[in-house]
């Protein structure tokens, strides 16, 4: 899904002027009084006019995008910032737990329409649940899973594994699963469902619909996403771009994308380096150095984050166009700080995966920087669920040392300074009753 002049990523473009499109974005609102309908109760296909690419009657659809957006003051004094302003907008809502859903609902749906038997993807772990799932519940197509060793949560890869796709593990971490499907697809005409295809951010564009909805849409003053094959933040930038061509928002907000520390691609060229758009002409070789510093000196992705494990982002140059589209910025988060704001937002109610985590520790960042004004309006941005990595949770709250120096200590997490942990009692009743008096 590439150009084969320039080799860059394709975009879906529409004609607008020839396409039905709705005169204000509160006329959405209309397709909730259908929701018995699939694809008005779909949180992708209730918004079919803004991603017209086929006929709604022909949109796949399993029930995704019923995602929450809520107001979180614990998590917003935890970053800094006055009550009523901060948002999470949770995507574990989804069905396979995941953001994925959005986008796959949507590569689902093109792949169907172009005749396709079989859809491929290389994955961390949420693409791969994602695919099994839509190949499962419609029985349209049979699903290949690339993924690299040792580099998957079993939260995940026992969807794939349920789901009843053919999972094919490879040596290697995720780039290495990523070229080898890319090559494979080609080789036995696959249908690729990963983020180099197009349609997958059609359908990851709602969520930013979504937020807008739950706003009574308003746009925010930001939008925080944790940063890892980019395909989020160049969705979301697409529709920014798109709503205000249509004349349906007035502005954009700004966008800032959180990597972790060990899987910093995106920090290092934009901000260290200065890579921007300039005009659709990024400079590709300030990349191409980049990439081959990284494999002379053998640096691979390396982080407690392992959605957004990822060196190098198929969708870099989407992203550097949404940065600028949308005023953007650029951090990195250690897995110390992703782990402490992950037990913040867990305390708040609602779980979610250590990727996720990583757009609330980067608002945390950017506040303590003065770059996000404690008294704006910010929508973090939670991917995953709390289920799909639990090892992480519980080596964070564990009174075992091993476990935790097992699973965390060699990510050169130090402690736990949120920890929540279970009480050791003996079995008596006087005991116990003491503990809880004490502890509660």
């Amino acid at each position: 899904m590439a150009c084969d002049r320039c080799g860059d990523l394709l975009d879906v473009a529409y004609a607008w002027d020839r396409l039905p499109v709705p005169g204000a974005l509160a006329d959405f609102e209309r397709q909730w009084s259908r929701r018995y309908d699939p694809h008005c109760f779909s949180g992708v296909w209730r918004f079919h006019e803004l991603l017209p690419f086929v006929p709604v009657e022909q949109c796949v659809t399993v029930g995704e995008g019923q995602t929450l957006l809520q107001a979180s003051d614990g998590v917003g004094r935890y970053v800094g910032m006055n009550p009523g302003g901060l948002f999470l907008q949770y995507e574990g809502m989804n069905p396979s737990g995941s953001f994925k859903d959005n986008g796959m609902s949507a590569a689902f749906t093109h792949a169907r329409s172009v005749g396709a038997t079989r859809a491929a993807c290389a994955s961390t772990g949420n693409t791969s649940a994602s695919l099994a799932l839509y190949c499962s519940v419609t029985r349209l197509m049979k699903a290949v899973i690339f993924v690299g060793s040792g580099k998957i949560a079993y939260g995940k890869l026992s969807q794939a594994l349920d789901y009843g796709a053919l999972t094919v593990q490879i040596a290697g971490d995720f780039d290495d699963a990523m070229a080898r499907v890319k090559e494979v697809s080609k080789e036995l005409g696959i249908y690729l469902v990963n983020s180099v295809n197009p349609f997958r951010l059609e359908g990851q564009k709602t969520i930013m619909y979504r937020v807008l909805e739950a706003l009574r849409w308003e746009v925010p003053d930001w939008i925080v996403v944790p940063g890892g094959n980019l395909g989020n933040s160049s969705a979301f930038g697409k529709a920014f771009c798109e709503l205000k061509e249509l004349g349906l928002v007035d502005r954009s907000p700004r966008l800032a994308i959180i990597n972790a520390a060990g899987a910093n691609t995106l920090y290092e060229l934009v901000e260290k380096q200065g890579l921007c758009w300039r005009k659709g002409l990024p400079d590709g070789a300030a990349v191409c150095r980049y990439y081959d510093e990284m494999d002379a000196q053998h640096r691979r992705a390396s982080t407690i984050a392992s959605a957004i494990e990822i060196n190098r982002p198929v969708n870099l140059n989407k992203c550097i166009r949404a940065l600028e589209g949308m005023n953007g910025v650029v951090r990195e988060v250690t897995d110390q700080q992703i782990l402490d704001a992950k037990a913040q937002v867990g305390a708040g109610g609602i779980g979610c995966e250590p990727a996720s985590a990583a757009s609330v520790a980067g608002t945390k960042l950017l506040v303590s920087e003065g770059v996000i004004g404690p008294d704006e309006r910010v929508v973090c941005i939670l991917t995953g669920h709390q289920l799909k990595d639990p090892n992480a949770t519980v080596a964070y709250h564990t009174t075992d040392q091993e476990l935790f120096n097992k699973v965390l200590g060699s990510r050169g997490v130090r402690r736990a300074a949120f920890a929540n942990r279970a009480v050791a009692v003996s079995n008596d009743l006087d005991e116990i009753i003491k503990a809880i008096q004490l502890y509660s």
